[in-house]
């Protein structure tokens, strides 16, 4: 068979296979399956696709993923990311937008303590919704925020399928996540910005409201008590890497073990309620994004054996627009493919292709990734499909249709798109903090 009839049927038995429902890991290793049989017949490609998982799998840079989501977890569910919302409350004054700015700040926080952006924006549409209908803010102020500033946890150190990225990439893992920190950071001054500015210019999105006044030593003490020990968990993972203390499995390890003495602080001990829970849930969303990942290396050998990746590179070649062009085509369909496929699905399907031409373009990988993750953002909050619309669906209910919804995503979408043009034309603010670090 041809490579690119090969190609249309791996390719179109995938996508069917995920329109139909299939679960993205099933739907690779059938896939897998057919491909093998169809390229060398008989059962002998079934021992090497054991092999395949096996070493897709083992390496010792995917330790950091369910660590990261270990530590989102156990400060969901001990309550103690709540508490650190109470603690931020005091410190908004009356500024326009107080709830929408607190959602964007709390979400950038939690960020830093959770690798799962779903864990990121059920805790703040948990915490901030009722109190912004109660208020009367529209729906655009409300979701809109929640959902961008929870899917921050993709682009804000540590994240699960930034380690995912970079492992499968074959890059530096921690250059990477410093790589990512800034244009996270950009990210979230941007949407603080835009509620501000929205809210001066048309005050009934957002009403303004005479907040409680707060002693300043309420403020200070509740800031050392559930602020301030965060931001050693914060050094735990992000200082240790950038000074060099650790490597980013050990990060992990320290960042997962401080989040559970601080949670065993404020519970007065560890309870096994929501151990429970932050167990279950880490090990869950883990074995998933692991199958995927054992799934994905063996569709790549496909794609590699047929010379699919090797002739799809040579045309991206030989297409005659300037380098940066053929990036942004690239991320074109990034972006389409996010409006109707989760981002671990999308980095599966795309990065046997997109890795080979970024390299045979000569693109610096940290960068052309970082700039990859920030598309798999913008896929979460992506109507019609994005995950993180659909867990605010969940949480409002009836309250809010999902069109309403949808429409609240889409200026959160331009100032990521801002973002991601910025981060293309100007690789500095990507490419400088990794550059810290050395070699």
């Amino acid at each position: 068979m041809t490579w690119q009839l090969v190609l249309l049927v791996v390719f179109g038995g995938l996508v069917l296979l995920l329109a139909s429902g299939v679960p993205v890991a099933f739907a690779f290793m059938a896939v897998n399956i057919i491909g093998a049989l169809l390229i060398w017949g008989g059962t002998d490609p079934i021992g090497q696709f054991v092999l395949s998982i096996y070493s897709s799998i083992s390496k010792f840079s995917l330790v950091p993923v369910p660590l990261f989501l270990l530590m989102g977890e156990v400060m969901f569910h001990s309550g103690v990311a709540f508490k650190m919302m109470a603690a931020l409350d005091r410190w908004i004054g009356r500024i326009p937008g107080r709830l929408s700015l607190l959602a964007v700040g709390g979400g950038t926080l939690f960020s830093t303590l959770s690798g799962s952006s779903m864990a990121s924006t059920a805790m703040l549409a948990s915490v901030l919704v009722p109190e912004m209908q109660r208020k009367g803010y529209s729906t655009t102020m409300s979701v809109g925020p929640i959902v961008a500033a929870g899917t921050l946890a993709i682009m804000i150190p540590p994240t699960s399928l930034g380690v995912l990225l970079a492992s499968l990439a074959q890059i530096n893992v921690g250059k990477l996540l410093m790589a990512i920190i800034v244009p996270g950071l950009m990210m979230a001054v941007a949407f603080a910005a835009y509620i501000i500015i929205r809210s001066m210019l048309n005050p009934k999105v957002a009403p303004p409201y005479d907040a409680p006044s707060v002693p300043w030593r309420v403020r200070i003490r509740e800031a050392l008590l559930y602020i301030l020990p965060l931001a050693s968990i914060i050094f735990l993972v992000i200082g240790s890497m950038v000074l060099g203390i650790a490597t980013p499995n050990e990060a992990s390890a320290l960042g997962a073990l401080g989040c559970f003495v601080l949670a065993a602080i404020y519970r007065k001990g560890i309870k096994w309620d929501w151990l429970k829970k932050s167990m279950g849930g880490t090990v869950k969303v883990s074995g998933m994004m692991l199958l995927i990942v054992a799934g994905s290396t063996a569709f790549s050998q496909i794609l590699t054996f047929t010379g699919a990746t090797g002739s799809l590179v040579q045309f991206a070649a030989d297409i005659d627009l300037p380098r940066i062009g053929i990036l942004i085509i690239m991320q074109v369909v990034l972006i389409v493919l996010g409006m109707f496929m989760e981002p671990l699905s999308i980095l599966m399907v795309t990065l046997p292709l997109y890795i080979p031409v970024a390299q045979a373009l000569e693109f610096d990988l940290i960068w052309f990734c970082a700039i990859m993750l920030l598309n798999m953002e913008m896929g979460a909050i992506s109507p019609p499909f994005g995950l993180s619309l659909f867990v605010v669906k969940g949480i409002m209910g009836d309250s809010a249709p999902l069109t309403s919804i949808y429409r609240s995503s889409l200026p959160f979408l331009a100032l990521d798109a801002g973002v991601m043009t910025i981060m293309i034309f100007v690789p500095s603010t990507v490419l400088w903090l990794p550059a810290l670090m050395g070699q």
